[in-house]
């Protein structure tokens, strides 16, 4: 009978040309917090296809020496992976340092190593959903399915905006909408109340890396909005609507817009789930928004240790206090209150940040833990964090059983869930 011991993935790096190459005899390591150490194979799965591997500029390849048990530097560039949608790391890639390397954009970089034949992931898979897998769909039909929604409806501002960011950006949600599938992106706000080091759509100068999406410039009135939610609706069986967008500021700045639009989409028969992905930051919001018809908020955070959200999320005009507020409020209005939970090895699978969370998670018996990737560089991070007591490390599969054991109730997930 064959075996199915999982193989010891090499090291994977890249010349000064950019070829990736497998070191004949280096394993990989990966970093955990500030910890590197070698991958359990429970750890590591092959790397799925619509990932991505990037080149990170200013890092020196490391790996282990199987013999010594040391950690070898070589020449050429470290490499990453991006893992696809569905996926939370585990693990992200150990590299060296050289004295000019710059701030690495807002993306989640990935162990990646090399065995028997294929590349493999520091990773698990969290969702099976494949809403954001175009692997077997035609670029040709993602634009042409974003101009059909601009000729559709052609004083649609928002539209263009979304058909943009399918065309120009290859913004997931967007391709969706375009597609006529899934969840319905609806961005409307071009302010913030945070200034979230890793904001996407948003960098001041100062910040070293650009932002990787463009926010919206403008502010949509209800009748766009409810338009493209009624479009969607006759596309989709399931339809899911977004509000608070990667292309966007804090949603709830817009609450007064949000719930004249919710309402107005009702009261006209709409169906579905009309989510807010949101900081959570205004609680006032929650029971007009409930009233009006929405179904449920995705709330995010990188720790409910008050310290450690606030050096991330770096408040204006918030508490930390407030999210849980908002969280407890919109439980107590009977809407469904999902986390998105920002995850990073070596942080969020550690003593303290998990006792945190299981003790926000049993008070507020909150429905749903999205297992995100935080977007960023490790060093800026760990930089960030680099104060605060986290306690000893469990790795991501015992930080899962120790939540679910806790609060037998709670859902992991990856995505929006369709609620009906």
């Amino acid at each position: 009978m064959p075996s199915k011991k999982k193989p010891r993935p090499l090291l994977v790096y890249a010349d000064k040309d950019g070829q990736i190459f497998d070191h004949p005899e280096l394993e990989m390591i990966c970093r955990r917090g500030d910890e590197l150490s070698q991958p359990k194979p429970e750890e590591y799965i092959p790397l799925p296809p619509d990932s991505e591997f990037f080149l990170l500029p200013g890092r020196i390849p490391i790996g282990l020496d199987p013999e010594t048990g040391e950690v070898v530097e070589i020449e050429g560039t470290a490499v990453a992976a991006f893992a696809c949608p569905g996926l939370t790391l585990t693990g992200l890639a150990a590299y060296g340092n050289t004295d000019d390397a710059p701030v690495l954009p807002m993306f989640s970089y990935g162990a990646v190593g090399f065995a028997n034949g294929r590349f493999w992931i520091t990773a698990k898979v969290v969702d099976e959903d494949k809403r954001q897998v175009f692997t077997k769909i035609p670029r040709q039909k993602i634009d042409s399915g974003a101009k059909r929604l601009m000729k559709d409806m052609p004083e649609n501002r928002l539209v263009r905006h979304l058909a943009t960011c399918a065309l120009t950006y290859g913004c997931p949600a967007a391709q969706n909408l375009a597609l006529g599938r899934f969840e319905a992106p609806l961005p409307t706000s071009q302010t913030c109340n945070a200034r979230c080091i890793g904001c996407i759509s948003e960098q001041p100068e100062e910040s070293g890396f650009p932002s990787t999406q463009e926010r919206i410039k403008f502010t949509p009135t209800a009748d766009e909005v409810t338009e493209i939610m009624h479009y969607h609706a006759k596309r989709e069986s399931r339809p899911i609507f977004s509000f608070g967008q990667g292309c966007e500021g804090e949603p709830l700045t817009e609450a007064k817009l949000l719930t004249e639009s919710i309402r107005k989409y009702r009261s006209e028969g709409g169906k579905g789930t009309v989510n807010i992905n949101t900081n959570g930051s205004l609680t006032a919001a929650i029971q007009p928004l409930a009233e009006a018809g929405l179904t449920s908020i995705r709330v995010s955070m990188n720790s409910f240790l008050e310290p450690v959200y606030n050096a991330y999320y770096r408040p204006k005009g918030y508490k930390f206090e407030d999210v849980i507020a908002t969280i407890f409020e919109a439980k107590k209005h009977g809407i469904h209150v999902s986390l998105n939970y920002l995850f990073f090895p070596g942080v969020n699978d550690t003593e303290n940040e998990t006792n945190a969370l299981i003790k926000a998670v049993k008070e507020s018996e909150l429905d749903f833990i999205q297992l995100r990737n935080l977007n960023i560089d490790p060093d800026l991070y760990m930089e960030l964090v680099e104060q605060y007591d986290f306690g000893p490390g469990m790795g991501f599969n015992n930080f899962r059983k120790r939540i679910k054991k806790e609060c037998p109730w709670i859902k992991f997930g990856y995505f929006n869930p369709f609620l009906g």
